[in-house]
């Protein structure tokens, strides 16, 4: 009779605690990183997302917050975000998720910053939260982690300053991973992928990554085979690392030159979309001659690139003349083990392998065909849409790489940085124009459900939670629902 009754106890209070936890996740859903869980881009639980909204219009709350281009990220019911309040001021911001109250607002002096190439901007690493610590990196600022109740530091670990033969900028974003902050920055005078402790601040690893060129993508996590790996595209290459090491575990040598796109993780698989400028022939040599070569004499001195890179030009200048022409250009800034070039690719990987996996964990690769070079793919519904510079869509099979649909256009002419994200079956694609278009995520074609707008230009992605959506346009963050 105890017995029974304890274990009648044991049902209810079980019983309460789950449904509790389901009413806590349904009412405090998390988007805790760029394109919030993983990298996916996907919510699972809002599940009464507006179709119709704008910067007048169904509009929850709203705040100037400065210039950036960050994605916003929401955790334990706090939405965060960053800016540049003034020229040489960065700030982070904590709001409310839900009323948008200005929970408190933290300041740094960035120092001089160094230059950017529009439409990037300073304020441009996503934020990454675990819902009591908020991580940051800034160029000038290195690491940071602030306390979530009230934005005090907690550590700051200084970085290397990132540099880029082409002044692109940088907007690499970190990720958390159980204990872990882990942040990848590829550029291109010393790349390498990193973790802190996510409580200290401590280093406990680094990996160089000298085989790549300047890139963004943030690193996602695959596990097949009962492991999980850190997984980073790169220059040529899709690397998995052990997260507890960093030491590399796998590649998959079929990437292009430059990786503006993220992977994301489906199951055991993982996908990636990639336009590199140019052909299969186009190295790096092609386009510093394009657009550092001031006086177009078809070799590069010393004054037409950045003072970081004098000790690289000196290696390459094998003739000693002052210049570097021809194959002593990639000699001095391509791994000469990895003179990978343009191109189009959209490609499915399996996780967990070991060693060069390249001839054996591709599942399907297809090339010239409708990728973006910026805007980082979506898996819903077992298809992978991409979505490219004048609005043009392409969706595909997830098991086969099958064609859905192929070059239709949703509706919005423009640049598209920002990446495509699902909720409730419809899809935000948001355009450089400031346009937010409505999908409709069941169809087996584009249906454009609305066209929104948000009265500025959007870069970044927006992030999904507790039913509505938060958009950052270049100056203000929305919260938008129904």
């Amino acid at each position: 009779m105890i017995r029974s009754m304890f274990n009648v106890c044991w049902l209810i209070c079980s019983f309460t605690a789950w449904t509790g936890s389901l009413k806590t996740s349904t009412h405090a859903e998390d988007w805790p990183q760029f394109r919030g869980h993983n990298a996916s881009g996907v919510s699972t639980e809002s599940k009464n997302l507006p179709i119709e909204f704008g910067h007048d219009h169904n509009v929850k709350w709203s705040a100037e917050v400065g210039k950036g281009v960050a994605c916003p990220i929401i955790a334990n019911k706090r939405a965060f975000t960053t800016a540049m309040v003034d020229e040489q001021t960065f700030a982070v911001f904590s709001f409310d998720a839900m009323s948008g109250d200005l929970l408190w607002r933290r300041e740094f002096d960035a120092g001089e910053v160094p230059a950017i190439t529009a439409p990037n901007e300073q304020a441009s690493s996503t934020p990454a939260s675990d819902g009591a610590r908020v991580y940051v990196h800034f160029s000038t600022l290195g690491m940071l982690a602030l306390s979530a109740a009230d934005g005090k530091v907690l550590w700051q670990q200084d970085l290397p300053m990132p540099f880029y033969l082409l002044g692109w900028g940088a907007a690499n974003s970190p990720i958390v991973f159980k204990d872990k902050v882990i942040f990848n920055l590829d550029d291109d005078l010393a790349p390498y992928l990193i973790a802190f402790d996510k409580f200290s601040g401590e280093v406990l690893w680094k990996t160089p990554r000298p085989e790549m060129l300047g890139g963004y993508a943030t690193p996602v996590v695959c596990t097949a085979n009962g492991r999980s790996d850190v997984v980073v595209a790169g220059s040529g290459k899709l690397k998995g690392y052990d997260p507890e090491t960093g030491e590399e575990r796998w590649t998959c040598n079929t990437l292009l030159r430059t990786i503006m796109t993220s992977p994301v993780v489906s199951q055991d698989r993982i996908f990636i979309s990639i336009q590199s400028y140019g052909d299969t022939n186009r190295v790096l040599k092609y386009a510093l001659l394009q657009w550092r070569d001031t006086n177009q004499d078809e070799r590069l001195d010393k004054t037409e690139v950045d003072e970081a890179f004098w000790e690289k030009f000196d290696s390459g200048d094998h003739n000693g003349d002052g210049f570097l022409a021809g194959e002593e250009i990639d000699a001095a800034f391509q791994s000469p083990d990895n003179l990978i070039g343009g191109g189009t690719t959209i490609q499915a990987v399996r996780g967990g392998g070991e060693g060069n996996v390249t001839d054996t964990h591709v599942i399907w690769n297809i090339e010239n065909n409708a990728p973006s070079n910026i805007s980082s793919p979506l898996v819903v519904n077992d298809r992978l849409l991409v979505v490219k510079k004048g609005g043009i869509s392409a969706a595909f099979q997830v098991t086969d790489g099958e064609t859905v649909w192929l070059k239709k256009r949703i509706k919005n002419f423009g640049n598209y940085y920002a990446s495509p994200v699902c909720g409730d079956d419809k899809i935000y694609i948001t355009g450089e124009n400031g346009y937010i278009v409505v999908l409709d995520a069941t169809q087996d074609k584009p249906v454009v459900l609305k066209k929104n707008d948000m009265g500025d230009s959007c870069t970044a992605t927006p992030a999904i939670a507790n039913n509505r959506l938060y958009v950052r346009t270049l100056h203000k963050l929305y919260c938008v629902g129904l």
